[in-house]
């Protein structure tokens, strides 16, 4: 994988409270992390790096191109400006944050935007987030096979994906998993808590090494020092046969970020 299998987001999270959840996660030996342009929080994230005394070098930095930048004048201007904010001359990988599909700019023209920005040295590696398959074809097209290093996608076990998942698996294309706790709700499942009693474990740490153990990544965010330390630890968690069965079963559909006008046809 050309991406780290672990790291944290910063969903949601902004002023102090983004800085000392990064800065914490840094501490605890976290070294990627993951924000957006939408987000609102490049800038103190830049700042809880650079107070961080982590070398640049050691870290692994993903940003996402909002919807109102994709058009090809605006993009590579609107990444530079995240890079200020940022405190670094590069980011480790840049999204496009959603296909977007009624905004007025073609998937190709922004694509190609993207595909600039990394000829640039701007971004290492380029992305896509919340792409269906057929939008992913379409992106592999415009920027060439192997240039796709991630889609990051809403994954849990409420909404496995496994269709999709497969199709990225076949091209080469690093699963991200967002939203792998779903909002929190399958911190009460009762076949998560018997899974997690059974490992002496928690059912946060449980449904991340669900999705580790099927190679995704994961970037759960967390305000709470023990929740980021405790997160980590599902690295070391290995997930039986009869686990991984279990936590298959429980597939629902459980779709909870759907926005109209930027959401595509979901597979």
């Amino acid at each position: 994988m050309s991406i780290p299998s672990f790291g944290v987001g910063t969903f949601r999270l902004t002023g102090q409270t983004v800085i000392d959840s990064v800065r914490t996660a840094l501490e605890l030996g976290y070294r990627a992390v993951d924000t957006a342009q939408i987000y609102g929080n490049e800038a103190e994230v830049g700042q809880a790096i650079a107070e961080s005394g982590v070398a640049r070098a050691d870290l692994f930095l993903t940003t996402k191109i909002w919807t109102d930048n994709y058009a090809k004048d605006k993009l590579v201007p609107s990444l530079r400006e995240s890079l200020d904010k940022l405190r670094t001359d590069y980011v480790d990988l840049t999204l496009i944050h959603w296909p977007a599909p009624g905004n007025g700019v073609g998937l190709p023209e922004y694509m190609e935007a993207l595909a600039e920005a990394k000829s640039l040295g701007l971004t290492r590696r380029i992305g896509i987030s919340n792409f269906n398959i057929a939008l992913t074809r379409q992106a592999v097209d415009a920027v060439g096979k192997g240039e796709i290093a991630t889609n990051q996608v809403e994954l849990s076990p409420y909404l496995q994906n496994a269709t999709l998942a497969a199709f990225l698996k076949e091209q080469g294309i690093a699963v991200t998993s967002y939203m792998t706790l779903a909002y929190g709700k399958v911190l009460q499942d009762p076949v998560l808590k018997r899974i997690a009693d059974k490992h002496q474990a928690t059912v946060a740490q449980v449904a991340l090494a669900w999705a580790l153990q099927l190679g995704y990544a994961v970037i759960p965010s967390s305000t709470r020092r023990e929740n980021l330390a405790s997160n980590l630890l599902a690295r070391d968690l290995k997930l039986d046969a009869d686990d991984m069965a279990a936590i298959a079963a429980l597939e629902r559909n459980g779709r909870e970020v759907d926005p109209a006008g930027l959401a595509p046809e979901w597979d």
